[in-house]
C-alpha cells in the first residue's frame, strides 16, 4: 500500500483522558483481559480462548503503547520498561523462592533467570502453578527489547512485515518444531505473539484506520476460520483449547485483535460509571500486581476453603464445593496482594508509593 509506513495518529475519542493523552478503551480491554486470565485458571473453560484470547489482546495493546513510548530516545524507554517490569517479579520471585525453598527446591545456577527472566525461570513442582506465568513476562521482556528493530522494521514496510511475521509460527508448528533448550519456548511463545505485537504498532501509527472495514474482515475472518479449523484437527487430550495449541491460538489471535484494534468498541458509558471507572483505574495500575499473584491467590484458596468446610455454619450456609467460590475467595485474596505488595509498581515507575492508585 502507497504511504503506509506514513503515521498517522488515531482519530481521537472520548475515551481519550484529555490530561495524559491515554486510551481510556485500551485501560478496560486491559481489565477485562485481566478478569478472563483469573477466570480460565479457574474454571478451565476451552470456549473463553475463542470469546477472548487475553493474551493476544495483551500484547497488541503493549505493542501500540511500545509504540507510542519509542518517540522518545530508545535507551530510555527500555531502561523505564525493564525496571517496571523487573521490580515486582523480583519481589514475587523472593517471596515464592523462599516458599518452594522451605518445601525442599535447591536452587542452581538458572536462578539468575529470576534477575533477567529471558528464559523460563526456574522452580519445583510444588509452586509451578504459581510460577509457570511468568511466560508471559517472559515473552513480554523479549519483545520490548526487540521492539526498537521491530518498529522499524515494520514502518518500512507495515503491510509485508505483518504478513511476514506469522511465518515463524507456521514453520515452528507444521516443519521444525519447537527447538530444544533454554531459549525455545521463549522463541515458540514469541512467534504465537508476534502478529498481535505488530499489530499494536499498526494501531498506533494508522496502518489500520486507513484499512477499510471490509479489507480488516477479508483478512481476519480467513485468519479465525484457519485457527478454529486448525485446532478442531489437533485436539490435545480431546480438547480443542487454543492454549494447548500454539498455530491455533496465533492465527484465531491474530484475526481477533485486527477485528478489535481495527473498529476500536469503545466504553464511554462504563468509564462514566464511578464505580467501573474506579476499578479499570486500580487493574491498570496494579496489572503486573494481579497477573503475578492470582495464581498464589487460587492456590491459597484451595486450603483456606478447606478451613471453612470446619465451621459447621459455613458448611451448611456457603457453597464451598462450587468453583465459583473459589474464584470469589481468589478475588479477596487478589485485593489483598494489591494492598499488601502492589506498592512495588509504583516504586518501580518511580511513583510515590500508595496503597491504592
Amino acid at each position: 500500500m502507497a504511504g503506509a509506513h506514513r503515521r498517522t495518529a488515531p482519530a481521537p475519542s472520548s475515551a481519550v483522558t484529555a490530561a495524559t493523552g491515554r486510551d481510556r478503551s485500551f485501560d478496560v480491554l486491559r481489565a477485562v483481559a485481566l478478569v478472563r486470565v483469573v477466570a480460565y485458571h479457574t474454571f478451565e473453560w476451552p470456549w473463553l480462548g475463542y470469546v477472548f484470547p487475553s493474551m493476544g489482546v495483551m500484547f497488541a495493546l503493549a505493542g501500540s503503547l511500545m509504540a507510542r513510548s519509542l518517540e522518545r530516545p530508545a535507551a530510555g524507554v527500555l531502561r523505564s520498561r525493564l525496571r517496571r517490569l523487573l521490580i515486582p517479579v523480583w519481589l514475587f520471585g523472593l517471596v515464592l523462592g523462599a516458599a518452594m525453598v522451605l518445601h525442599g527446591w535447591v536452587p542452581g545456577p538458572d536462578v539468575l533467570l529470576w534477575v533477567l527472566p529471558v528464559g523460563d525461570p526456574p522452580g519445583d513442582a510444588w509452586g509451578e502453578q504459581a510460577w509457570a506465568v511468568l511466560w508471559y513476562l517472559r515473552a513480554y521482556l523479549w519483545f520490548v527489547l526487540l521492539s526498537p528493530l521491530l518498529l522499524r522494521a515494520f514502518r518500512l514496510a507495515p503491510l509485508p512485515v505483518l504478513a511476514v511475521s506469522l511465518v515463524p509460527v507456521v514453520v515452528l508448528e507444521t516443519v521444525s518444531g519447537v527447538p530444544d533448550g533454554l531459549l525455545g519456548s521463549a522463541v515458540s511463545d514469541a512467534s504465537v505473539f508476534l502478529f498481535c505485537w505488530l499489530l499494536g504498532f499498526a494501531h498506533r501509527d494508522g496502518v489500520l484506520d486507513r484499512l477499510r472495514g471490509s479489507g480488516a474482515m477479508t483478512v481476519a475472518v480467513p485468519l479465525m476460520a484457519a485457527g478454529a479449523w486448525w485446532a478442531a484437527g489437533h485436539p490435545v487430550d480431546g480438547s480443542s483449547d487454543l492454549d494447548d495449541i500454539p498455530l491455533a491460538q496465533a492465527l484465531w489471535s491474530a484475526g481477533f485483535v485486527l477485528l478489535l484494534l481495527r473498529f476500536r468498541p469503545r466504553f464511554d458509558g462504563l468509564v462514566r460509571h464511578p464505580v467501573a471507572d474506579r476499578a479499570v483505574t486500580v487493574f491498570n495500575a496494579r496489572a503486573v500486581t494481579v497477573y503475578l499473584w492470582h495464581e498464589v491467590a487460587l492456590m491459597a484458596a484451595v486450603p483456606l476453603i478447606d478451613l471453612m468446610w470446619e465451621v459447621p455454619v459455613l458448611e451448611r450456609r456457603l457453597p464451598l464445593d462450587s468453583l465459583w467460590w473459589q474464584f470469589g475467595v481468589a478475588w479477596v485474596l487478589i485485593a489483598v496482594a494489591v494492598l499488601s505488595v502492589g506498592w512495588v509498581e509504583d516504586v518501580a515507575a518511580r511513583r510515590r508509593p500508595r496503597l491504592l492508585p
